[in-house]
């Protein structure tokens, strides 16, 4: 199985279903609506955020996006990879690709906001060089969120 990392439209079906997956999977957890900041398909097409899909032989297993925010940094947006996918390298894959695009882009950091139930998400954000920091842009202090920023250059 080799993985592919590939521009999408977030409102493509395949993207869509991905994404919709991963608000299944917010609500599993019990996140009140107002803990969960992940962006509408709308808005993601609305705030330009740049959008991919991680492929492995031909099926769509995985979406990640980044906002670019100017020179200061760029946000992970929408990042998700199915569950049987898991521990294959996919996700550090996509940080790899959002990683290399922001900084293309002249971003100086990486940073975003993720769930406190989101162990594996985590300890894959951990494990590649994020730290924890302060909420940043419009978001606010939150019971149910973690903020994570790494320094691209």
């Amino acid at each position: 199985m080799t993985p592919r990392i590939e521009a999408a439209r977030p409102d493509g079906d395949e993207a869509r279903t991905l994404i919709d997956e991963l608000e299944a999977q917010l609500v599993s957890y019990g996140y009140p609506q107002e803990s969960r900041h992940g962006y509408s398909v709308e808005k993601l097409l609305r705030e330009s955020v740049a959008f991919f899909l991680t492929r492995c032989d031909g099926l769509a297993v995985g979406c990640g996006g980044v906002q670019l925010s100017g020179a200061e940094y760029a946000e992970v947006k929408r990042m998700y990879v199915r569950p049987a996918f898991r521990g294959m390298g996919l996700g550090r894959a996509m940080l790899d690709h959002l990683a290399d695009y922001a900084r293309a882009h002249g971003a100086a950091a990486l940073r975003l906001e993720t769930g406190i139930h989101q162990e594996e998400a985590i300890g894959l954000y951990e494990s590649f060089g994020f730290r924890r920091r302060t909420p940043f842009g419009e978001y606010r202090e939150d019971p149910f969120s973690l903020y994570f920023e790494k320094v691209l250059v």
